[in-house]
């Protein structure tokens, strides 16, 4: 058996209103499933990452079942009176415009008007996030307020737009570590200026990446996608279906940044790994949530369509579509806060640490409770033992223990933690003071052997 060692856990050393910033940066491009809008969030991320790679694809091309659609672009797009005032502005907010509208320009009567506004009644305040991807049409996004004051008989309309042959883009960054076996992240960037759905995991991925890049080893490697959704989770499968084999974890990452609790939808198959995996590590978080898959919502449900079937789960806070700021301009970078930021970026940066040590220890002294005293283990000196990485995760005596009670061969550190109802990562420091003492072995969970007998 090749006895293996633990991998220091990711760091959770930072800040959320670092993270924070990123999304402050990112909220007023104009960002859609094409053009110069996703093309500069993705520089953006390229300038803050190493090895990140874009890959372009163009209109017209056959994705499955999909084709890739025309690019979209907007230089101005304005609701004027008949005076020519500036009545709806897309430089007031980029959600003002309907998503792939068509260009247009000249006076239209109020009653056409009618046609290609969009509103939110029962949230009269609020701009709608509205798009015509792939049904040809021109219009406005606005508060129901504003709409109520539009009175006059007829409107100026003034929308400076192409859609033409051009090209599909998406970003990627594989992380290599000693084995082919990826965990994928998938994040969605083709939304304009909502900071909850899509740019709060945009932010956390960015210095998620950072940190991984940064460790001196890795076992696994990781993989992350920023695409259009849909459409780009769709044309990276279908251009890259022969790496999928190699994914055994997945995640989709989105609306991570308010203060609802955690909730992961799971992958299609129940079995799938990451269940597993997600549903312990959430066992300890209030309130989280555990959903059924469902093939509704975002790119989970392309990569568990039942060709790949790939082993993908979402995680969130509060999910698309339950709460009353989704797809609206309250979406906003006071909606989400530095705090949720944060605590979601270390739940993912303990998802990691779980992975990167997914091993299964194995007792040395396996018959009868080892003497701990004669080796400074009883009692156990937590002074000794304090550094700022550990933080609130020091081990006790009780974990210690169960560590090595459950050092059978047949249960993973997470299980132990699991079992113990204690962190991770206090169970992966008992695991390292008793591998240093002599006290256990680690392997993988093919090599993991049963006791010989006494």
């Amino acid at each position: 058996m090749f006895e293996q060692h633990l991998l220091p856990p990711i760091s959770r050393d930072i800040s959320g209103l670092a993270i924070h910033q990123h999304i402050r940066a990112l909220f007023p491009i104009l960002r859609s499933i094409t053009g110069k809008g996703i093309e500069e969030t993705l520089q953006y991320i390229s300038g803050q990452i190493k090895n990140f790679s874009t890959t372009s694809v163009a209109s017209g091309d056959l994705v499955f079942d999909w084709t890739v659609p025309k690019e979209w672009n907007v230089n101005s797009a304005k609701l004027m009176d008949k005076h020519k005032n500036i009545i709806i502005d897309i430089n007031d907010s980029t959600l003002h415009i309907l998503q792939y509208s068509l260009p247009f320009n000249g006076l239209v009567s109020r009653e056409d008007l009618e046609e290609h506004l969009f509103t939110l009644p029962n949230q009269p305040d609020l701009i709608p996030y509205k798009t015509s991807y792939y049904t040809e049409n021109w219009g406005f996004c606005l508060s129901e307020n504003q709409r109520r004051k539009l009175t006059d008989t007829h409107y100026y309309v003034d929308i400076d737009a192409t859609l033409a042959p051009g090209f599909l883009t998406y970003g990627e960054v594989l992380i290599p570590g000693e084995s082919d076996e990826e965990f994928l992240f998938s994040i969605h960037c083709c939304h304009p200026s909502l900071a909850n759905d899509n740019l709060s995991s945009l932010a956390i991925a960015i210095e998620l990446i950072r940190k991984l890049q940064d460790l001196p080893e890795r076992r696994l490697s990781y993989r992350f996608l920023f695409l259009p959704g849909t459409i780009g989770s769709i044309t990276w499968l279908a251009r890259n279906s022969d790496k999928t084999e190699n994914i055994k974890n997945g995640l989709v990452l989105s609306c991570l940044g308010d203060k609802g609790p955690f909730t992961y939808k799971k992958a299609r198959e129940d079995s799938a790994s990451i269940n597993a995996l997600m549903g312990k590590l959430l066992s300890r978080q209030s309130n989280a949530r555990i959903w059924d898959f469902e093939p509704y919502g975002y790119d989970e449900r392309q990569y568990c369509s039942p060709g790949f079937n790939l082993p993908v789960g979402c995680l969130m806070r509060s999910p698309n579509g339950t709460f009353p700021e989704y797809h609206t301009s309250a979406d906003n970078l006071d909606f989400v806060t530095p705090d949720a930021l944060e605590t979601s970026f270390s739940l993912l940066a303990d998802l990691i640490t779980i992975t990167e040590n997914s091993l299964y220890p194995v007792s040395t002294s396996p018959y009868g409770e080892p003497q701990l005293g004669k080796r400074g283990l009883y009692p156990l000196q937590h002074e000794a033992l304090k550094t700022d990485e550990i933080g609130d995760d020091l081990p006790d005596q009780l974990g210690l223990l169960w560590a090595l009670n459950l050092s059978d061969g047949k249960n993973s550190i997470l299980d132990i933690a699991s079992r113990a109802q204690r962190s991770f990562r206090s169970i992966l420091y008992a695991v390292d003071i008793l591998q240093k003492a002599g006290l256990l072995k680690l392997y993988g969970k093919e090599q993991a052997q049963p006791f010989p007998t006494p």
